[in-house]
């Protein structure tokens, strides 16, 4: 008979049993995620895609370099990763027995949806936690669904992204408004209370297709035994950054000021065509780095173990760095939205990466897994 001292209680993947590919493409797809974050606070003359319209030259070369390389490829990395986090959490807990899995993912929805939210209101009305609680929530009927029936549903999700449409981020002629450059606390706070439902709600569309594909490639341990899946990781490497590269073109060239902003209808094709292969992309970078991680697993040198360690904390360096954007670009706290640049905007973006790498590793010297990443497992798994 079992007694309750012999029962295994379900809980997070210890950090001496974590693979480094998905830790290694966290913490370093963190540094896209601050690039591809901090230059729509940019304000001054026309702005188009996120982007002003009168920099220097210096400015257009970065601008086609983060258009191409990373609007729109690093989220849906996170998402195939997020989608590759839940297929684990279902593994482990089936190798325990007929635990309730899937009101643990609404727990862990729940968090991710309150803490998305507190996020939001006073810090950054970008955020994506709640929209990948909201994702979660629904996700989690998806868990036990054969895998062809996830790659299809993947497959349409994908074709809506590539529809043609004006909503698309890269191509969107909006300047920032009042809830993210918010004139006092009374505007923020008001402004952002009707935006952050909207991002929240709809947010899932978007990561919906990575985050399928993410929970068929955890069923396999694709990320994992990349000895097993290296022909697949090596297409998926070339085709989907390939993809990327090429698909971003029209915009990036356009953004950078190269060639001309054409007709609506273009920016209606372009714009979608922009984000569809970032998918792709999303897909190859995650291919890319789980490759590199195969090569330096056996001689992690500090650089690597810090990056890892910020990605294991990825959530607490995510957060981390919208303090940066509040405190630089806030009206009523620095204010320079209208001062830097596209450049020296994309400096600030990877000098907090690193410090987020640097607070990384001291945590992990120190034995802490991040404040929010135990807050998560605490809420998650019932239990420190």
């Amino acid at each position: 008979m079992t007694t309750s001292s012999q029962v295994r209680i379900p809980g997070p993947t210890a950090v001496t049993e974590r693979a480094l590919g998905p830790d290694l493409a966290r913490g370093f797809m963190l540094l896209f995620i601050a690039l591809a974050n901090s230059h729509y606070f940019l304000t001054g003359g026309s702005v188009l895609g996120g982007y002003p319209r009168d920099g220097s030259t210096v400015d257009s070369a970065v601008t086609w370099t983060i258009a191409t390389f990373v609007d729109g490829r690093a989220f849906p990395m996170f998402g195939l990763l997020f989608g590759y986090g839940v297929a684990q959490i279902v593994r482990r807990h089936d190798a325990l027995g007929k635990w309730p899995v899937r009101r643990l993912l609404w727990r862990r929805s729940l968090v991710l949806v309150v803490v998305g939210f507190a996020h939001a209101m006073l810090l950054y009305v970008g955020d994506i936690l709640a929209a990948y609680g909201v994702l979660l929530f629904f996700g989690a009927f998806a868990v036990r669904w054969r895998g062809r029936w996830l790659v299809i549903l993947a497959a349409l999700f994908f074709l809506l992204t590539a529809l043609p449409s004006g909503a698309s981020l890269s191509t969107s002629s909006a300047a920032p408004d009042a809830s993210a450059l918010p004139p006092d606390l009374s505007a923020m706070f008001s402004s952002r209370i009707g935006v952050q439902p909207f991002i929240m709600l709809l947010g899932p569309i978007g990561f919906a297709c990575p985050f399928l594909i993410g929970l068929v490639a955890g069923r396999l341990r694709i990320l994992e035994r990349p000895e097993r899946y290296r022909k697949l990781l090596t297409a998926t490497a070339i085709a989907g950054i390939g993809a990327a590269v090429l698909g971003a073109q029209p915009v990036s060239l356009m953004l950078a000021g190269v060639t001309g902003v054409p007709d609506a209808s273009t920016l209606e094709l372009i714009g979608p065509l922009h984000d569809a292969t970032g998918v792709l992309g999303g897909f190859g970078y995650a291919a890319l780095i789980t490759l590199v991680a195969d090569r330096l697993s056996q001689r992690r040198g500090p650089i690597v173990t810090a990056v890892a360690a910020t990605g294991q904390r990825s959530m607490t360096c995510y957060l981390a760095q919208s303090i940066v954007w509040a405190l630089a670009f806030t009206p009523f706290l620095l204010d320079l939205s209208g001062t830097l640049t596209v450049a020296t905007t994309a400096l600030l973006a990877t000098a907090t990466w690193i410090a987020t790498v640097v607070l990384a590793d001291r945590m992990r010297r120190a034995g802490n897994r991040g404040p929010f990443e135990r807050l998560v497992r605490r809420v998650t798994y019932r239990h420190p």
